[in-house]
């Protein structure tokens, strides 16, 4: 058995969850308070808040925690960055009136910035060179510089909604964040067996991610260069046809590139183009 910490609510709560049920660990969360075990896993979810997820992981309480990378910069704590997982990407920036100009870093120099991640940005300021007096607020940290507590932010942008609505513009982008897996560094065999397994999984799911599966009918004449345009994992799949002179061939494209490859393998005959979502990539 090994405990996992994941966060307690929100979009990271979501994801983590729907991350654990796509690698096909159950966990029925409907009746939990804290803590819920999967009935088809040796797998206990501890649920937290995620800013403390980075301590428990690393005092042992639980080995593994699934928590923005932020965070784990922020606390400090030692822990393994075990894997990057891809999704609850954000970045914290700061920001200031949008009726300021700005100049660059050096604006913040005898400036008060509002935040919830002090460590971080102190070490960027003493990079920068820049002297700036930190004030620690825990929330709505967007309102502080209409509310005179500072004057300017360095917060977490998404969207850059939050921003807008308050009168700020996004000057500096400090810092990239996204979920990561990480582990206390301090696991039995048998938890980093579960482990390896869980990695194996994710590997495999993630793997599928922004990929998708072409089936075509494809000229015999125009398998080589059909090959050259989709080389695939390893090699595309090729079968024949009843109709002579076609084949059948089989491959997985990245997404961002589908478009450009489908308008390439139209311009040397194929046909019938299919276009499937993938489930899972066995490595």
């Amino acid at each position: 058995m090994i405990r996992i910490a994941i966060q307690s609510k929100g979009r990271l709560n979501e994801e983590s969850t729907a991350l654990l049920g796509e690698i096909g660990i159950n966990v029925d969360d409907s009746k939990r308070k804290f803590l819920s075990r999967s009935d088809n896993f040796p797998l206990e979810v501890l649920y937290l808040r995620d800013d403390d997820i980075p301590q428990v992981v690393a005092n042992g309480t639980a080995a593994l925690g699934i928590v923005g990378l932020n965070e784990v910069e922020e606390k400090g704590f030692k822990v393994d960055i075990v894997k990057k997982l891809g999704f609850g990407g954000c970045r914290i920036s700061l920001a200031i009136p949008k009726s300021e100009e700005y100049d660059g870093p050096a604006y913040f120099n005898g400036k008060r910035i509002a935040t919830s991640y002090p460590a971080i940005l102190r070490r960027y300021l003493d990079k920068e060179g820049i002297k700036a007096e930190i004030e620690v607020i825990t929330g709505s940290v967007e309102i502080a510089p209409s509310a005179g507590i500072a004057d300017a932010i360095f917060d977490i942008v998404s969207s850059g909604g939050t921003l807008v609505s308050n009168g700020l513009k996004e000057v500096e982008k400090v810092f990239f964040s996204e979920a990561v897996l990480i582990s206390s560094g301090k696991l039995s065999a048998g938890e980093q067996a579960i482990l390896d397994e869980m990695l194996f999984r994710i590997e495999s799911a993630l793997g599928s991610r922004k990929k998708k599966y072409l089936l075509m009918n494809l000229p015999q004449a125009s398998v080589e260069q059909a090959v050259k345009i989709l080389p695939a994992m390893r090699s595309p799949t090729i079968m024949p046809l009843a109709a002579e002179g076609w084949c059948s061939m089989h491959s997985v494209v990245d997404e961002k590139d589908l478009w450009e490859k489908i308008r390439q393998l139209k311009e040397i005959g194929a046909e019938g183009i299919l276009v499937l979502n993938l489930d899972k990539i066995i490595p």
